[in-house]
């Protein structure tokens, strides 16, 4: 099976691994042994329960997740979740804070590192557009920092501006489109005049001091790469899973209890209403089934994460993915460094793990470039149509062998065109 597959470096839907797409191949046909297939057998079945029950305790055990927050399982991807944490945040801001003071408002905190994060902000603009008292804050923009008028780096921590008191603060924790993503460095909150602070971490000892925080982060491109840095500070944190660990339809959700609010009383108090399938109560109170979960998308992601599980769990996963991400990098400076390749995001810049970018220097050379991978068997490296260049998309199921064929195959390239 392996042989005849390409290597696909898309960046989502990405690529599975095969073990794992032979089993849910046999799924389809009898789940659990059943006589039922997964796709048609029922998502209240004592069977289907059973494995969800299991998918939950898997991304609970390996990412340590605490017990004040809740796994939950939904559709809609990144896109319904803009709106749902706006929804949903607000609606608590308002049980928290049913009134407010004269010249008091309910602030909605964006940072905006790139493409994804703008859409989030976007959609924030539009549901709150006609709401009194509602103000959207941009933290910080990357793209008006950077001297190339791009997000193609992480803004200085001196750049952000939090708000006191905000109902949301938002982040995009990795740039799919933009090869962008904040390192890890940050984890341990050293204080602000700390020596060690790196500066392309997310700036947690910059957030407002001594309350629950609404703290939400969209790790849709990164989810079970690496472990997520001050995990139990987020509010919520949700991952679209057809990047790292299942088709598309699915997206995980971990969500802190004091977040899982009666919307209908919010709505009473002036708060703007919340849809059924879009309520982290709801959802929370339907043990995930409130009506018919992306039942196979559920099923290949537990397939995906008990596999994770037996070849050494997340630090196990994070260790290769520095490996393989290290190995392009190197490749990129060695073709910057004779004039062929032109890096879109420093690796100490920000530069992403999972999506990583550069530009292809010459007439026709992006062209030739993805010719010759294509021959190699290598899928998908074109760049979004947004910024154009290359992207390599570096998820768990792209093994370690694959990512080294790409590093030859650039350094190939870059000695023909030297050579030419």
């Amino acid at each position: 099976m392996t042989s005849t597959r390409s290597i696909n470096f898309s960046a989502g839907p990405s690529a599975l691994p095969p073990s794992v797409l032979a089993e849910a191949t046999a799924g389809l046909l009898d789940f659990a042994g059943t006589g039922i297939g997964i796709a048609e057998i029922s998502h209240r079945s004592k069977e289907f329960m059973a494995f969800l029950d299991e998918t939950e305790a898997l991304i609970r055990e390996q990412l340590q997740v605490p017990s004040t927050h809740r796994v939950l399982f939904a559709q809609g991807g990144g896109t319904g979740q803009f709106a749902a944490v706006v929804l949903n945040l607000l609606a608590r801001d308002v049980l928290v804070r049913p009134t407010l003071a004269e010249g008091e408002e309910r602030v909605l905190d964006y940072v905006l590192t790139g493409s994804w994060s703008k859409a989030a902000l976007k959609e924030a603009q539009q549901l709150t557009a006609a709401l009194p008292g509602v103000r959207l804050n941009t933290v910080v923009d990357a793209k008006a920092l950077s001297p190339n008028n791009a997000y193609d780096r992480t803004p200085p921590h001196s750049a952000y501006n939090f708000s006191a008191d905000p109902a949301l603060i938002f982040y995009c924790e990795n740039e799919t489109v933009n090869g962008v993503q904040f390192s890890k460095a940050s984890e341990s909150d050293p204080s602000p005049d700390a020596a060690d602070i790196d500066e392309t971490g997310f700036p947690f000892h910059l957030l407002p001091k001594g309350k629950l925080l609404p703290l939400v982060a969209d790790y849709s491109s990164s989810f079970m790469s690496r472990p997520i840095p001050r995990l139990a500070d987020h509010a919520v944190i949700y991952a679209g899973a057809q990047k790292n660990i299942a088709p598309a339809g699915l997206t995980i959700l971990i969500v802190r209890e004091d977040c899982l609010v009666d919307t209908a009383a919010a709505a009473l108090l002036g708060a703007p209403p919340v849809p059924s399938v879009l309520s982290y109560k709801y959802l929370a109170d339907g043990k995930s089934v409130p009506n018919t979960p992306p039942v196979f998308s559920i099923y290949v992601a537990g397939l995906v994460l008990r596999r994770m599980k037996a070849l050494g769990g997340l630090e196990a996963f994070e260790a290769v993915n520095r490996r393989k991400k290290e190995g392009v990098y190197r490749a990129i400076r060695e073709g910057e460094e004779r004039g062929v390749f032109r890096g879109k995001v420093g690796e100490g810049e920000g530069g992403s793990w999972m999506n990583v970018v550069w530009e292809v220097v010459g007439d026709g050379a992006e062209e030739r470039f993805l010719k010759g991978a294509g021959e190699r068997g290598m899928k998908s490296l074109k760049g979004h149509r947004s910024v154009g260049g290359i992207r390599a998309s570096l998820y768990n199921a792209v093994e370690e062998e694959e990512v080294a064929k790409l590093v030859e195959y650039m350094r190939e390239f870059v000695e023909a065109e030297t050579t030419a």
